[in-house]
């Protein structure tokens, strides 16, 4: 088989079995299994299969019929211009999360070059973390996560792009094992609600982390703990910045609002046009 026709068997196979992406799922594969960029794929389509890349091929397509993620079969996800690697012991990186990353360094830079400081909670592949250690080196960036196989991976990824020296991982459950005081706390919190958990994508439903995405009866059960908790490691004027669900900002508003301990609460729409992060700074006393 050569790869015009491979193509074309991954199209009509990954079609009807239910891809929202036939066709960009076929060229993502087809390149892995043949360490070739997409480019090259239609630059030389009479180029032939060996065996063993035949049967890596058809085993791909076999895993992506059942509903697999292309990013858990390829390994690999890109997030703010960088491959990430990941693995099911993480959430796949989306491009709504780079919302967080804007926001998080717009506020950075309102510190002076020795504040700044970040924490995030929940880190997962590092995705985060990663890019703003890469948009703003000398800051000091703590990431922490629940389980030590994501941080596995998180700090794979940080060797992986040079930062591994200015990310402090830690292995625990929110808050916990922290002392310090942060300038910005940031999260992609888990925003899911339990009632529209099978309602997902069966990608998302039955391979991504269910404690990564589902939050209690409205998705926002993680946001009133982050609200709730934050407020003792964030320093005085210091922010809180987390991804939401759609629908959810007024119900976040809400929760920052009723704490009484931030003001200058505001949001920030993902490339979309859609409320993707909100965040609250902590009152200064006086």
């Amino acid at each position: 088989m050569n790869v015009k026709n491979a193509l074309k068997k991954a199209e009509r196979l990954l079609r009807e079995s239910g891809s929202p992406s036939p066709r960009l799922d076929g060229e993502v594969l087809l390149g892995w299994c043949l360490s070739a960029g997409r480019i090259s794929l239609y630059a030389h389509p009479e180029r032939l299969l060996t065996e063993d890349e035949h049967e890596r091929f058809n085993h791909a397509l076999a895993r992506r019929s059942a509903g697999e993620p292309v990013a858990y079969i390829v390994g690999t996800k890109e997030f703010w211009s960088l491959s990430l690697d990941v693995s099911k012991d993480v959430l796949i990186p989306r491009p709504d999360t780079e919302a967080v990353v804007e926001e998080t360094l717009e506020l950075m830079n309102r510190f002076s070059s020795s504040g700044g400081n970040v924490l995030e909670i929940g880190t997962g592949s590092g995705a985060i973390s990663i890019a703003l250690a890469r948009e703003a080196p000398g800051r000091i960036i703590v990431a922490t996560d629940t389980s030590e196989k994501a941080l596995a991976v998180a700090v794979n990824n940080a060797r992986k792009h040079g930062v591994e020296n200015r990310i402090f991982f830690i292995c625990g459950d929110l808050f916990g094992p922290l002392r310090k005081k942060f300038d910005i706390v940031c999260a992609n919190p888990p925003y899911i609600a339990e009632d529209a958990w099978r309602s997902l994508p069966r990608g998302v439903r039955d391979f991504e982390p269910r404690e990564a995405l589902v939050a209690g009866p409205d998705g926002t059960e993680f946001h009133g703990q982050l609200i709730d908790k934050a407020q003792s490691l964030l320093t005085g004027g210091g922010w809180l910045v987390m991804e939401i669900g759609d629908g959810q900002r007024r119900n976040v508003e809400e929760l920052f609002f009723g704490s009484g301990a931030y003001d200058s609460v505001r949001s920030r729409r993902d490339m979309t046009g859609k409320d993707r992060v909100m965040a609250g700074r902590k009152k200064t006393r006086r």
